[in-house]
């Protein structure tokens, strides 16, 4: 294998990650100490997470080993009810999150006669007055309203039964603000909350590090996709040159979307190539991407980045609308983890699923704040791109 090669093995995986284990920090590597996976299927069998994703999940949730084995198990198994428990729930489906105190899926419903049905499913049940679909058309209605800038984002949040409406608290007095609450309140079930920070990409200028350049940016891989991988849409526009971190040429971008979207595939060619596997950085040990199943709210979720690397958190809303300075990005899934300039575009992952690649947020890992995530199999369908999964 050629140095250019083993470079590339490491870069395509810098943002996809996979079984069963949710990881966290770790320190930079340079180029030389990059190399190609060794993980074979037999490692990944024989443990639920490896030992360094365990200890990250123990140093960003506080959780001791057998903890975080067990809410790896218990998250899994959330994972697969969802699917059956919202058919059980029929129209009555009020939304769904996971409950770590539990260790169990909640469905909300709108229906006290569906909750035999549900709980026969798997899911805990809890009766609310709002279902999804009057919650998803009162978010339909924010999004159609023009957005001052102290208006970090939107969500519907299914333990609320609410859309939940985040405002920058510097601005919560702003004329503008609050008449955009005012409008929101009118469309429906609203409740307000203040968040520190307004949301902003994760991209960077040109530094030493590990990932893949486009001009004078800076960002990292997401998943491998056949044909090339995918990433942020505000890293690059359809057709831009990607170079990875020995300067070499990947390829270019074939499709790219922000703001509105956040999300974009690059093809791969001269040399390099992709494979299900995100590199540990030499924390944790290289692990096998297996599929794409999306994770409830409630569950742990970690991200890898070029710059900060491994981190863990919680997913805290689904189908969210940020609102950056240059315009919405909508459908985002809100998570828990830090990120810092230079992850854009890096992977989101649940146990060995793949979530979606980070497109910003607020605050960093030294402090904390919170990131957002383009949901992947929303990016696989728009392309017509498939996962490579092991």
């Amino acid at each position: 294998m050629t140095a250019l090669r083993a470079g590339l093995a490491a870069t395509l995986v810098v943002g996809a990650w996979a079984t069963a284990g949710l990881a966290s920090a770790s320190a930079v590597n340079s180029p030389s100490t990059h190399s190609p996976s060794t993980l074979s299927r037999s490692d990944v069998a024989e443990a639920p997470a490896s030992d360094g994703l365990i200890s990250a999940m123990g140093r960003d949730l506080g959780l001791t080993e057998s903890q975080a084995k067990a809410r790896l198990a218990a998250e899994k198994t959330a994972t697969a009810v969802q699917g059956a428990a919202r058919r059980a729930a029929g129209t009555a489906y009020a939304g769904s999150w996971f409950d770590p105190d539990k260790g169990r899926l909640t469905v909300a419903v709108t229906d006290a006669g569906r909750a035999d049905a549900v709980g026969a499913a798997g899911a805990d049940v809890r009766l609310v007055s709002h279902s999804a679909r009057q919650l998803d058309a009162t978010k339909a209605r924010l999004d159609a309203l023009s957005t001052p800038d102290g208006i970090s984002s939107w969500h519907v949040d299914p333990k609320a039964n609410r859309v939940v409406v985040n405002v920058v608290s510097s601005a919560q007095d702003d004329n503008d603000v609050r008449k955009f609450v005012d409008r929101a309140r009118e469309a429906g079930p609203v409740l307000v909350k203040q968040t520190p920070e307004a949301p902003r990409t994760f991209s960077a200028g040109t530094v030493g590090g590990d990932p893949y350049y486009t001009g004078n940016v800076r960002c990292s891989i997401g998943f491998s996709v056949h044909g090339g991988f995918v990433t942020a849409g505000h890293c690059g526009r359809a057709g831009a040159a990607v170079s990875g971190w020995d300067g070499s040429a990947i390829g270019n971008f074939q499709g790219s979307s922000f703001p509105g979207d956040d999300y974009a595939w690059v093809s791969v060619g001269n040399g390099w190539w992709t494979v299900p596997v995100v590199l540990g950085w030499g924390t944790v040990s290289d692990q096998l991407v297996r599929g794409s199943a999306e994770a409830p709210i409630g569950a742990s979720v970690c991200r890898s980045g070029s710059t900060s690397h491994w981190h863990c958190g919680n997913v805290l809303a689904t189908n969210e609308t940020v609102n950056y300075s240059q315009g919405a990005v909508y459908q985002m899934t809100k998570t828990s983890v830090c990120a810092e300039p230079g992850d854009s575009g890096g992977s989101f992952i649940s146990g060995d699923q793949a979530q979606g690649v980070t497109s910003g947020g607020w605050g960093n890992c030294s402090g904390g704040g919170e990131t957002w995530h383009q949901p992947i199999n929303e990016i696989l369908n728009r392309y017509g791109l498939t996962l490579h999964t092991a």
